[in-house]
């Protein structure tokens, strides 16, 4: 289907750099491209303008509006599912993975051209070749939202097995992009042709991931997740970033609801305390027979968040307690004594976290919330702190990339039992305490009194 569909793009490329006009080619155009995203075709037309058609990419800047009026004939009226709705994460990683091929072709193209390239044009070609490892280095933040959103939805249907492979995997990805990005800007004539093999090597992992991706993972998910999973992964995704692709509108599905009142002429009580609804869908209607359940009280009770009551050496009330967690300058994150991650403290927006996390991540055994190659560390942690061999382990790190110097503490939680609760981790940029400009200071000072 991908060869049938370049090449009926190459011929419509073709007819209309010829002088076509755009209305003899409707047809056509509607037949083999209805309800493919714009970007597929961005893509075709990259692989045609890389491939020796005669289109170049001058021609295709010249069709844009072409192809953009087009596209916009060719969807109107077309049913689009939910994983094809721009803003849909399902869309958005494909969109991606669309992206971060054309940057693979960009890239090979970049290497080609260089290897026949005169000497006076060899430094404007490298240039271009490491902005376009660059670019597609964004691949990061496509792992990162796969890692920490599709995989802890996947955990909780019990697929647990998939992610576990699929981080490794992602994991050697990395770093054989680290190696093909250290080649590219150590390159000279003379290692150009080990650059070309370790950005091979990095590629052919790469896209053997899209494809696993696309063929595996997304189907998987598509069987298992509900609508409001996906609603919930699309609210956290800013979170963790885009690569290359930035969606710009918002997923909102179209949901009954089945809480609004209905109207009179629709409402049709029944005996008891039971209620039936008629709710109008696009086609037809349906009618819902709701019976509320009587839990017990406790359930049924709600935690009072304001009242003042006894809280360790003093009194505090739930919301109190929150909000003094959530003004502490530090990342809490507390993983109970069954390994399971139950709470984290909003301190900082999540996109300054030093860790990141999001909701999604709450009820993740914690062996499953690191990379498979960090197991054995996390392991080792976690068995010292149970065991009382350990009361806490500490560690520390430069970020060079975000100018911070991050302190992480693993302590072990115990009660006055000294029975072992769980394991709180704290995290804390110490950079500004290295930044301190005196030996002494004291803010409520004014200046001339210092």
């Amino acid at each position: 289907m991908a060869s049938e569909r370049i090449e009926a793009l190459k011929d419509i490329l073709l007819d209309l750099h010829h002088g076509a006009s755009p209305e003899s080619v409707q047809a056509r155009f509607e037949e083999h491209f209805t309800g493919v995203s714009a970007l597929e075709i961005s893509l075709m037309e990259q692989e045609l303008i890389s491939a020796s058609t005669g289109i170049t990419f001058e021609d295709v800047m010249q069709l844009c509006d072409v192809h953009a009026n087009l596209f916009k004939n060719a969807v109107q009226g077309v049913e689009v599912a939910d994983a094809d709705q721009p803003g849909h994460p399902v869309r958005v990683f494909r969109d991606e993975n669309l992206a971060l091929r054309a940057a693979l072709l960009r890239i090979r193209r970049l290497l080609k051209r260089l290897a026949e390239a005169e000497p006076e044009d060899a430094e404007q070609i490298r240039s271009g070749l490491k902005r376009q490892m660059t670019l597609l280095g964004q691949f990061e933040r496509h792992y990162e939202r796969k890692e920490n959103l599709f995989f802890p939805v996947m955990e909780r249907y019990g697929h647990t097995a998939p992610p576990k492979v699929m981080w490794g995997v992602d994991d050697h990805i990395r770093e054989l992009f680290k190696t093909a990005n250290r080649a590219v800007d150590d390159l000279t004539d003379e290692t150009l042709e080990q650059v070309a093999a370790a950005f091979e090597a990095f590629a052919t992992e790469f896209e053997s991931m899209i494809f696993k991706e696309e063929s595996i993972l997304l189907m998987l998910l598509l069987e298992a997740l509900t609508q409001d999973d996906w609603l919930q992964i699309a609210s956290e995704s800013d979170a963790y970033g885009y690569a290359i692709i930035i969606p710009h509108e918002k997923w909102e599905p179209v949901r009954a609801s089945f809480e609004a009142p209905a109207s009179p002429a629709s409402e049709v009580k029944l005996s008891g305390e039971s209620d039936s609804r008629v709710i109008d869908l696009p086609h037809g209607q349906v009618t819902v027979t709701y019976t509320p359940k009587e839990g017990p009280k406790s359930e049924q009770q709600s935690v009072d968040r304001a009242t003042i009551q006894p809280f360790g050496r003093g009194h505090l009330s739930v919301e109190q307690a929150d909000l003094i967690l959530n003004h502490l300058p530090l990342e809490i994150t507390f993983v109970n004594k069954d390994d399971i991650f139950q709470y984290y403290n909003d301190s900082v927006p999540v996109d300054d976290m030093i860790f990141k996390r999001t909701p999604s991540q709450l009820g993740r055994h914690v062996e499953l919330c690191h990379p498979p190659k960090l197991l054995p560390k996390v392991k080792a942690i976690f068995t010292a702190l149970r065991n009382g061999e350990r009361d806490k382990f500490e560690m520390w790190f430069k970020s060079e990339s975000r100018a911070k110097f991050v302190h992480v503490t693993y302590a072990a939680v115990r009660n006055q039992a000294g029975d072992f609760e769980g394991v709180l981790e704290y995290v804390q940029d110490i950079q500004p305490f290295f930044d301190l400009g005196s030996d002494f200071h004291r803010d409520l000072e004014k200046p001339e009194e210092k």
